[in-house]
C-alpha cells in the first residue's frame, strides 16, 4: 500500500523519480512496470501493472455506454511505462500538458496507486478541502 505525499522535481525530458521507499516495493509489485494515465482535473495517477489490469477489467465488465466517457478518457490516455535503473519514468509531453505539470510535482500515495499533482494546484486542493471539513458520511464511518 501507498500513503504519503512526495515534492519531487520532473526533470527536463519529463521524467519523475520514484522515491527510493516505494521502488522495491514496485519492483516486486510489477518489475518495475506501471502505467499513468490521466483522471478527472488536473492530476495523474499511476498505478502497478496488476492493479491496473484490474482497473482495466472492471471498466471492460461494468462501464455501460453510459460511462463510456469515463473509460475513454482513462484507458485512451494510458501510457505503459517501465522504471529505469534509477527509478524514474518518463511522464509523457500529452499527460504533463493535460495534468499541467511543469517542474515541481508532488508524488502522492493513494493506497494501491500514486496521484501526480503539480505542487501548487495540490497545495490549494488540500487547503479546500481542510476548509470544507469532513462529510458527515466519512465522519460517520471513520468514526471522527
Amino acid at each position: 500500500m501507498f500513503e504519503g505525499s512526495y515534492p519531487l522535481t520532473l526533470d527536463a525530458k519529463g521524467r519523475l523519480t520514484i522515491p527510493t521507499e516505494m521502488r522495491e516495493q514496485l519492483e516486486a509489485l510489477s518489475q518495475g512496470r506501471l502505467t499513468v494515465t490521466r483522471h478527472f482535473g488536473t492530476l495523474l495517477r499511476i498505478y502497478p501493472q496488476p492493479e491496473w489490469e484490474r482497473m482495466r477489467a472492471l471498466m471492460a465488465e461494468r462501464f455501460t455506454p453510459r460511462e463510456e466517457p469515463v473509460r475513454r478518457l482513462i484507458i485512451g490516455s494510458a501510457d505503459p511505462v517501465q522504471m529505469d535503473g534509477a527509478g524514474r519514468i518518463l511522464i509523457s509531453p500529452i499527460l504533463r500538458k493535460a495534468a499541467k505539470l511543469d517542474k515541481r510535482v508532488v508524488l502522492v500515495g493513494d493506497l494501491q496507486r500514486f496521484e501526480v499533482w503539480d505542487e501548487e494546484v495540490h497545495a490549494r486542493y488540500l487547503d479546500e478541502q481542510a476548509e470544507a471539513g469532513i462529510p458527515d458520511a466519512m465522519r460517520d464511518a471513520l468514526g471522527f
